[in-house]
């Protein structure tokens, strides 16, 4: 029986939909987050402050723990669209999980559940379905975010064959209820509805709930054999087909959608305006590498062993757009 969790990034999307779907389990729960950041206790939710790249900063949320019955789930990172690995993604995505992997060998955790990333894995050559694969490699993946997902995924699956109990979950792209504009997508929306979105790109991508990636989380925790990978995705939604969804829920209206060729030439010029303006870009050269990519994944081993369903990505879209229109454009930014 798991008596208590431990959740790194507690304020991120995927970990507060976690956190909420837990709230009713007879167990305790641990929150992590930055100095910088607050939150409230409630019930069995509890929120520490400490950083997983400063490992003296994490004795207190796994003091007093009974290491059997607690399962970390170490969900904290940075998330990049751009191509250079800089020093604080390197330092959260690779060093952060060196640490917490230490940190459970340290306090004899049970269970470590590892929050990678289908960019983590090798696309290969050619149009496939991708599957699980048992090793990583950051010299195969493209782009800076890929490439430490995939180092840190190796570095758990090198802990596992020192004793670790660990499992690795592959999420594809994460979109729902929830986010007010962090995520790439969540933003891509955010823009549509507030009538700055310029158009599309063709192209598309594995789009996948943040609530059904919660649900696959946990169930990995519960489930999920040691030393195992499981890819949690739904299916390739061709980016024209998001936006029709947009369209149809938002009754919004139709835009085109660019080719990609057009799109790469323009990215340079998004990419410059978002660093002097101190913004994020919505298209940069990684993120339509990603939209031509082999973007489809197979969620088979996750179904047939965890009990993973995802929903249809129309009701992901609804419920997304109305989060939105409640929490973030009716108080007239991105910040609730």
């Amino acid at each position: 029986m798991i008596h208590t969790y431990i959740i790194t990034g507690a304020n991120g999307h995927v970990a507060q939909t976690i956190i909420r779907k837990l709230r009713n389990e007879d167990c305790e729960i641990r929150g992590l987050i930055l100095p910088s950041e607050d939150n409230q206790d409630a019930g069995n939710v509890r929120y520490y402050k400490g950083d997983i790249t400063k490992p003296e900063t994490l004795n207190e949320i796994f003091s007093g723990v009974d290491g059997v019955s607690t399962v970390v789930i170490h969900a904290a990172g940075l998330i990049s669209i751009g191509n250079e690995i800089t020093k604080p993604l390197f330092d959260v995505n690779v060093v952060g999980t060196r640490n917490m992997i230490d940190a459970c060998f340290k306090f004899g955790i049970g269970r470590l559940v590892y929050v990678s990333s289908v960019h983590a894995i090798d696309e290969g050559d050619g149009l496939h379905v991708i599957k699980e694969v048992n090793s990583f490699s950051k010299d195969r993946v493209v782009g800076a975010y890929a490439k430490t997902k995939a180092e840190a995924s190796q570095e758990v699956m090198d802990a596992i064959d020192d004793g670790l109990d660990a499992v690795i979950v592959h999420p594809s792209g994460i979109l729902g209820p929830g986010d007010n504009g962090r995520n790439h997508i969540t933003q891509l929306i955010l823009s549509y509805l507030k009538r700055k979105l310029p158009g599309g790109v063709t192209g598309g991508y594995d789009f996948v709930d943040v609530r059904d990636v919660a649900d696959g989380i946990i169930s990995a925790a519960k489930k999920g054999r040691k030393g195992e990978c499981y890819i949690l995705s739904n299916r390739f939604i061709p980016i024209p087909d998001l936006m029709k969804f947009l369209q149809r829920v938002s009754g919004g209206k139709k835009l085109i959608c660019f080719p990609l060729g057009v799109a790469k030439i323009m990215a340079p010029l998004f990419e410059w305006v978002g660093k002097i303006t101190h913004t994020r870009p919505l298209f940069t050269r990684y993120s339509l590498h990603t939209m031509e990519s082999n973007g489809r994944f197979s969620h088979d081993k996750a179904t047939m062993e965890l009990g993973y369903s995802p929903r249809d990505m129309m009701e992901t879209v609804r419920d997304t757009v109305t989060y939105l229109q409640a929490n973030v454009l009716a108080s007239g930014g991105i910040n609730q």
